[in-house]
């Protein structure tokens, strides 16, 4: 029996231009082309037009394909001797369980290849201004899962470390857990004057950027009904913004 490869692939952060040379490949090279929530729904378009299209997000909360169900669907298709794209909003090893799949794979001898994405914790910065690192500002850049519920024990983060040692801090799927988040830094270290954005649909022509700081900025994308997908950086680099900041300009100019 032939068995078919399976690309597991960064779709990159939004802005369908921003995916990888190789990641491009592997989605005009796919038979089946299994594909997540985030990804641009405008790369689909250089899918072959015979290409089978299988939806694999997940809302938060809701969950359109559970986890062993996408393993059992890749491991499905690929034993049917089909190309398999597994596409993935962002970089598919920045919490996006890639490491869960090539096991799944492995297991089964299904040839694999994972093909690295431009991940949004450096791309939604960067469009809104704010470099993750900076020589005047920050050394360090730490990428953080945010969404942890301290009342259901699922905080596994180790708050003194990050608010002590680390200049950058990106969390992802964090808005819904922004008053945790900002308390936590605080009162494990970090200054409450310190600098902090919220960046939504980051890299899009719907992006939008708001700033404070950590006493401030959950007021702020409250007012602003900021929601998912967001992106919440905090650290010293944000108030760049104000110099550098060009792709939401660059938006306004050219509406």
């Amino acid at each position: 029996m032939n068995k078919g490869t399976v690309y597991l692939v960064g779709a990159g952060p939004g802005d369908p231009k921003l995916i990888t040379v190789r990641g491009m490949e592997c989605i005009q090279q796919a038979d089946v082309i299994a594909y997540d929530r985030l990804i641009n729904m405008e790369l689909l378009e250089y899918a072959k037009k015979d290409a089978e299209l299988i939806y694999c997000g997940k809302l938060p909360g809701k969950h359109a394909l559970i986890q062993e169900q996408i393993h059992d669907v890749l491991v499905e298709k690929a034993l049917q001797g089909k190309v398999v794209t597994r596409l993935k909003g962002g970089d598919p090893c920045v919490f996006g369980r890639v490491g869960e799949e090539a096991e799944v794979l492995a297991y089964h001898e299904i040839p694999f290849e994972i093909v690295p994405g431009v991940t949004a914790g450096i791309a939604a910065p960067a469009y809104a201004g704010i470099p993750v690192t900076h020589r005047d500002h920050a050394t360090t850049f730490t990428i953080v899962t945010g969404h942890g519920r301290q009342e259901k024990g699922q905080d596994y983060i180790h708050w003194e470390a990050l608010a002590l040692g680390s200049d950058t801090l990106a969390f992802y799927m964090g808005i819904g857990n922004m008053h945790h988040i900002c308390t936590e830094l605080i009162k494990h270290g970090k200054k409450s004057t310190t600098p902090a954005a919220v960046i939504e649909w980051g890299t899009t022509k719907r992006q939008r950027t708001v700033t404070g700081n950590l006493e401030t900025i959950e007021h702020v994308a409250q007012q602003a009904n900021i929601s998912h997908p967001a992106l919440f950086i905090v650290g010293d680099v944000v108030q760049l913004r104000e110099k550098i900041r060009w792709f939401d300009r660059e938006v306004m100019a050219s509406s």
